[in-house]
Formats: structure tokens, sequence, C-alpha cells
């Protein structure tokens, strides 16, 4: 994997008009924000940004893994986010000029763009349209922030672990039906963490729905027996 990140040649005009926040622009604004792109190769385990540090702008993930989290002086964090491809952040605390309130760290070998906020002033600026991309994407994130606490207030714990596995039905065009299967993204504590759970909550629940026959778990690879029954599960 490593040969593979330092091989890699980016096509970085394709992978910004492909992103959401920038799929409106011509070739011209998007030429003016590659020249204000760094790529930032991270290892499995290795930190972006610690909490307190200042932004200088924001990321896009182009492929691997990146977990941001709250530390804690116990020693625990708190995982607010897992980050994949064609994602972007850190937008917000660059516009509110601001440290960091929480860290980011590789999950696994990543390969990230760092956009400059410089270039990023200059176009909301000059560009209205840029500006109504940018304030779209930054609500869309607080409306996922707002889902997330509705989530954890509303929902039981095994609601949330049921939630998080119908996320991944391969059924995107229609109702998720009868089996599939998972390969967990990222090891159980980390998942735990980001449904508000710990992880012996989480293994109680995989363990109860294996028990009444709804998946079955072998490491990180779960099968989904019967998509109906688990959605109906803890109702």
């Amino acid at each position: 994997m490593q040969e593979t990140m330092h091989e890699t040649k980016l096509d970085i005009p394709q992978i910004l008009s492909r992103l959401p926040l920038f799929q409106e622009l011509v070739p011209e604004q998007i030429a003016v924000l590659e020249a204000a792109c760094r790529e930032r190769r991270l290892a499995k385990g290795e930190m972006l940004f610690q909490k307190g540090d200042p932004p200088k702008g924001f990321f896009v993930v182009v492929f691997g893994q990146i977990k941001l989290a709250f530390p804690s002086s116990q020693g625990n964090e708190k995982v607010v986010q897992i980050l994949g491809p064609r994602q972007s952040f850190g937008e917000a605390v660059m516009f509110m000029d601001r440290p960091y309130p929480l860290f980011a760290e590789g999950l696994v070998d990543s390969l990230l763009l760092h956009i400059g906020s410089t270039t990023v002033f200059e176009l909301l600026e000059r560009d209205p349209l840029f500006a109504r991309r940018m304030l779209a994407g930054l609500s869309m994130r607080l409306h996922s922030l707002v889902h997330d606490v509705e989530t954890y207030s509303l929902r039981s714990s095994a609601q949330r672990v049921v939630g998080y596995l119908l996320q991944h039905c391969p059924q995107q065009d229609g109702p998720c039906e009868g089996s599939f299967n998972i390969s967990l993204p990222t090891s159980k504590q980390v998942i735990a963490s980001r449904l508000n759970l710990t992880p012996e909550t989480l293994s109680r629940i995989f363990h109860d729905l294996s028990t009444d026959g709804l998946i079955n778990v072998s490491g990180k690879q779960i099968t989904i027996n019967d998509v109906k029954r688990l959605r109906e599960f803890d109702l």
C-alpha cells in the first residue's frame, strides 16, 4: 500500500470536479483551486492534525479513511465522523479562524488534498455560485450533525446498530431486500464510539442479533440474513 501511495499520479482537476462542492465550477475555477492544492499522504495511525492546531485550509479525501474525534483526559475518545473518498472536512473551522476542536487520524493509508484558505476566500469574494455551493456543503454537514444528536437521543442502542448496518445495503436505487454481506470499514471499537456506544454494548448487540438469526459475524465480516426482520428488530 505504501508503494502504491507514492507511485500514484493524481489527476487533480478531475478529482476536484467530481466533488459535490465543485461540480458546477468551470475549468478556469478548478484550475485556480488546483494551484492551491497540496498532496498529503498519511500512513495508518498517523495524525493529520491535533486538537488546538491552527487551520490553514480544508481537506479532501482521495482514498483511504480519516477519523475525526474528540480526545479526553482519561485517554478515551469520541469519534465524530469516519470519512472516505470524495468527502471533505475542515471547511467550517477554516471560516471560523479558530483552532481545530478535534483531531484527525488515518485509519488506513490515505491520500488527501489540502486546499489553502487564501485561494478559497478569494474565490468566495469573486464568485457567488462558489459561495452558494460552499454554504450548501456546510448546511449538509450541519444537518448530519443534527441527525446524529437526534439518533443518540431518541433511538435505543440496538436501533443505532441496526441503522448503521442497514446503511451498508448495496441496493442504493431501491428498497433493501433479502440478504447481503458487509465488510466493516474499521475496528468495532471505532464504530462503537461513532454510534455513542461502549465496545461492550456493541458486542452484546451483535451477539443478540446473531442469536436471533438476523446476522452472522466473523471478525469484520457480517452477513445480514434477513433485511426485513433486521429492520423490524427492537421497534
